[in-house]
């Protein structure tokens, strides 16, 4: 396939023309009506042509595709655990493979990733357009719009790889913090749907969207029936095994937060004057933490440890901390990892089942593995 054959249309435009165009959801909201059980109000946006067919997806409007794509890179593990769910090979290159955790696969029997195959687009000073004639993908499965806010290009650079290399398809979903996101953010399942229908393999997106509502149903027996009897939680990054400070997370619609809002959990600095790390790179101590005092601790930044792994080391640090340890969390021994920051259809069964045996002490499957690896191997 001749990778310079894609036409992006015109209608929409790119990267920050959508924004503020009639038709989308209320800037920063978070959502279009939407919610993550899987049910979507968005309506099918995958148009025959005669030369291919288009999908549209906000910033990046209607991209229309001659051929469905091979070669692909993503932004994150959101995106990439997306494509392998479609059955996808790996993506070519992820900002950074350290973050994108394909361990988790190891839950799933014949699915798996090879983590260190994967190049790493972003370095010190961002993604050097290089790399994108070096790989030379036929998908760009990101947000334009991240590289220009949080890298250093600009609306030219993006203009040259989509005509030189192929076409940006993608949205920045984990978080719902950043101001200059001010159009649609898509739920988990809204964004795999727009990526099925990218890569034409609908019918594995509608399987898992059915194992999703499934999996959302088993998790409302877990549930205390009063929310005050819901588990309180802080969210935190916490990058060092011995955490004297920590970066707070309160939980907002993105889906980095899709399985504690699926667990109903309670949100410890949301009456609090605590602010998201992501509005203006605060921190939070053991004097805050304490005055606080969460039920239960959730550290980010520690998902290459296994569970013995961080016991053995924050765990055992705030234990023996004269101030960590006066936390009751850490007396009841409630100190989790938190989970990754970016996570897709995949990734999230395996991580919101983690999560229901930290907060909810159940200990039993909520999902089945077998079948999540049927519908990856296209066996519907």
């Amino acid at each position: 396939m001749n990778r310079r054959e894609y036409i992006v249309a015109t209608g929409v435009g790119l990267a920050g023309a959508v924004a503020g165009c009639s038709g989308q959801s209320e800037a920063g909201s978070g959502g279009d009506g939407a919610t993550d059980s899987g049910t979507t109000t968005a309506t099918a946006t995958t148009e025959p042509t005669e030369s291919g067919y288009s999908v549209t997806m906000e910033p990046v409007g209607e991209v229309t595709f001659e051929a469905v794509p091979e070669g692909w890179v993503a932004n994150n593990g959101s995106w990439a655990d997306m494509g392998i769910a479609l059955g996808l090979d790996a993506p070519e290159g992820v900002w950074l493979p350290s973050r994108y955790h394909t361990q988790l696969y190891d839950e799933i029997p014949g699915v798996s990733v090879d983590g260190s195959s994967i190049q790493k687009l972003w370095g010190d000073s961002g993604v050097g357009k290089e790399q994108f004639y070096e790989i030379d993908a036929d998908i760009h499965v990101m947000d334009p719009n991240f590289l220009q806010s949080r890298g250093s290009w600009e609306q030219s650079d993006i203009d040259e790889i989509e005509t030189q290399v192929g076409p940006f398809f993608g949205n920045s979903i984990f978080s719902t913090g950043y101001e200059w996101h001010d159009y649609t953010y898509y739920t988990l399942y809204e964004a795999f749907e727009k990526l099925s229908q990218a890569f034409q393999r609908t019918d594995r997106f509608e399987a898992f969207r059915t194992l999703h509502e499934e999996f959302q149903t088993s998790l409302e027996d877990i549930l205390p029936d009063s929310e005050s009897d819901r588990p309180e939680v802080a969210i935190m990054w916490a990058g060092s095994d011995e955490p004297t400070s920590f970066s707070p997370y309160l939980i907002e619609d993105g889906t980095s937060f899709k399985q504690w809002r699926d667990l109903g959990v309670r949100d410890a600095f949301a009456k609090t004057d605590v602010r998201d790390f992501h509005a203006d790179r605060s921190k939070v101590d053991f004097e805050t933490l304490l005055d606080i005092d969460p039920e239960h601790l959730l550290l980010r930044g520690q998902e290459n440890k296994t569970r013995s792994e961080f016991e053995d080391t924050v765990v055992s640090f705030l234990e023996s901390d004269s101030a960590g340890s006066e936390l009751t969390a850490v007396q009841n021994g409630d100190v989790y990892r938190g989970g990754p920051l970016y996570q897709g259809p995949i990734t999230n069964l395996v991580l919101t089942e983690r999560a229901a045996s930290q907060v909810h002490d159940v200990d039993r499957n909520l999902f089945d593995r077998q079948r999540v690896a049927d519908i990856v191997a296209g066996e519907l």
